[in-house]
């Protein structure tokens, strides 16, 4: 599930190992690309975080950010 923390969408992944990680990484920057916005992240072996937010409107939460957490967790 996304949080909202400080105007800020965030959710963290798990997956099984670094390669499954780097492929999920993979798929949401295709989607990310097409949606011309693109997320804040990290990446150690098995984890992600990501962090969104829409920067052109003050770094608060917009409909592209929802947009692209569906994506996201569509991707699963």
């Amino acid at each position: 599930m996304w949080t909202n923390e400080n105007n800020v969408l965030y959710k963290k992944f798990e997956f099984k190992n670094f390669s499954e990680a780097f492929a999920f990484m993979t798929r949401v920057a295709i989607e990310a690309e097409k949606l011309d916005h693109h997320p804040k992240w990290t990446n150690v072996y098995n984890k992600v975080e990501i962090w969104l937010s829409t920067h052109d409107a003050g770094n608060v939460i917009t409909d592209k950010d929802k947009k692209l957490a569906e994506k996201i967790d569509g991707l699963l």
